[in-house]
Formats: C-alpha cells, structure tokens, sequence
C-alpha cells in the first residue's frame, strides 16, 4: 500500500511541475504586489539552480527559500553571508545564520537579515515654469527585512520550518508639491509590516527523492497615498533527487542532483525550474540551471567550493545570471559551519 501511495504521490507531483506554465497561457489575471526586493534571489547556490531550492537540504541560507530544508545543516552552527550587484544599481546584501542546540531535539533556529540600497535618484516635482518641474536634488530609497525563523524534523523523513520578518521600505524623497508660500507639501513614503514564510520537506525513502513545499511573504495588505498593494505572496513545489543514486557510484565521491521546482507569484505568471549541481568529493561543484518564463532572464550557472579546516567548513560559492538588457548579474556567498 505504502509503495503504491508513494508512485501515486510521485505522479502527482509531476504533474503539478509540468502543468504549471501550460495553466499560466490560461489564466491571465494577475495582482500587483509590493516590495518585490523580497522574491530577488540572493543565496549563489540557489540561484545557480535557478531558484530550483524547494526541496534541497541547505545551510542556513534555507531560510530564503524553504527554512524546512534548514534540517540538512549538519553542523551546530552555520552563518552565510553575500553580496548582490543586482541590476539599475540595485546593490543587496544579507546574512543568514542557524544554531542548533543541542543535538537537535529542540530543532535548528535561524536568523535572516536583507539590506537594498536602490542607489541615488533625482527627485522632481512638477511646476508652471518653463522647465516644467523642480529639481530637489537627489534622494536614496532604501529597504530591508530582519527575520526569525525555526525548522524540526518531526519525524525521519518530514519536516518543516517557518519564519516571521520584520520588513521595511523607505522610498524616501516624500515630497509631492510647494504651496503658494513654497512650504513642502509631502507623502509618507515609509511602510513597515510583519510578513511570514512557511514550508515543509519530505523524504520519500525512494534513494534520495525529496518533496518540498513553500509559502513565502504571507501578510496583510500595505496602503501607500490612496493605493493598497500586497506583498508578493509566492507559492513553490518542489523536487530532487541525486541521479546517481541509480547507479552503482559512491554520493561521498560524486553526485549528480537534479531539482524542479514550479512556483505561483501573486504578480506573475506560473514558473517552472530546473537546476543541475555535479559535486566531486564535496569540494567542488559546478550548477546549471533554467527557469521559465522570464522576461529577462532564465539561464544560470554557478561554481562552489569548499573545504573542511580544523573542524571548520568553509565555503565560497558564485553565480552568474545574463539579464538581458540589463546586463550580467553576479552573486557571490561566503559560508562557515563549526
């Protein structure tokens, strides 16, 4: 019975990956969200994978795509930390870290924090002058996201993890007119609020197949002037599984992992990823990855490698995404596990 649930729950699946962008040429109604710094892939791995992470066991980092797959740190404690030279300037940068206490029974807590700085911008506002507007000068729209997250094994094949965030975005600038007197009529343009994450991983017991499940930026609606918007709630299923695994090769020597993973934003159309990471004696990798449809970008591809000294890992992971018009975009993450 367990096998025939097990191929029924595999097929199911499949189908759910397959069909994802033939439903989006269907159904055309999408939402404008808000704070969209938050569905920007950050982590090197992951984003060598194409975002394929639903159902990969990560580091701390996991907490920016699944916290469930938090469960694979293997370490009491684990910090990542990079750098993203997004496009139009665009710079983030974010840490995450993890701590087990322990040997685990209390599950794996986590702490995850993003920092956008969207760079200078010129400010104007109209007027009944020749040249049609004031200059103010230039002004520095920043945001961030400060989170809390927690991850439990609750039995040897599934978990699952959660995390709470503080977010902030401050488009700065505010003012929107003079009156008769030249006094600055302005906007509040700074809007803060508590968003969460939710996910779960399942290992299916067949060889290394693994399921996983996310719900990402839940919360309430934001009002800017007389606008509402919603945050870019993001639903992901995904699947892996180390190919090798149907061979007769030693993982510990060489692995092969394929993921897929299908997403449903608020604000775009369905999505379907894949993502292929060979590793050589856990010291090297290399990762490919595809993600469709894009309007930009799709293809990615990535290096890793890592290094285990004094009972201290180390690792250094990169990224490299072609955008288009925009540019190439380079990401780069540093790791430590003790």
């Amino acid at each position: 019975m367990k096998k025939y649930f097990f191929y029924l729950t595999i097929i199911s699946i499949l189908l759910v990956l397959i069909n994802s962008p033939l439903q989006a040429q269907e159904n055309k109604k999408l939402a404008q969200t808000g704070m969209k710094f938050l569905t920007t892939s950050l982590d090197a791995r992951a984003s060598g994978l194409a975002r394929s992470m639903t159902a990969v066991y990560g580091n701390s980092s996991a907490l920016l795509y699944n916290p469930a797959c938090m469960t694979g740190i293997e370490k009491s404690f684990d910090l990542s930390v990079g750098r993203v030279n997004f496009i139009a300037d665009i710079n983030y940068i974010y840490g995450t870290a993890a701590y087990i206490p322990g040997k685990g029974e209390w599950g794996i807590f986590g702490i995850s924090f993003i920092s956008v700085d969207y760079g200078d911008l010129m400010g104007t506002v109209r007027a009944e002058n020749e040249q049609g507007f004031i200059d103010l000068g230039t002004f520095n729209p920043v945001a961030f996201s400060v989170g809390l997250g927690y991850s439990k094994s609750l039995t040897s094949q599934f978990s699952i993890g959660a995390q709470v965030k503080y977010v902030k975005q401050d488009l700065a600038g505010g003012i929107v007119n003079f009156t008769s007197d030249q006094s600055e009529v302005t906007l509040e343009t700074n809007k803060d609020v508590i968003v969460f994450d939710f996910g779960f991983l399942y290992d299916t017991g067949f060889k290394s197949m693994k399921i996983g499940m996310s719900i990402r930026n839940f919360s309430q609606e934001i009002k800017y002037a007389q606008e509402s918007f919603q945050l870019p709630l993001t639903f992901r299923i995904g699947l892996s599984m180390n190919t090798l695994d149907l061979t007769g090769i030693n993982p510990d020597e060489h692995s092969l992992m394929l993921s897929v993973d299908a997403s449903h934003p608020r604000d775009y159309a369905e999505q379907l990823g894949f993502g292929l990471e060979y590793v050589f004696m856990k010291m090297f990798a290399l990762r490919a990855g595809y993600e469709f449809p894009n309007d930009e970008h799709g293809f990615a591809a990535g290096v890793g490698f890592y290094k285990d000294i004094a009972d201290i890992y180390f690792g250094v992971d990169y990224a490299y995404t072609p955008f288009g018009i925009f540019g190439d975009v380079h990401r780069f993450t540093l790791q430590f596990s003790l």
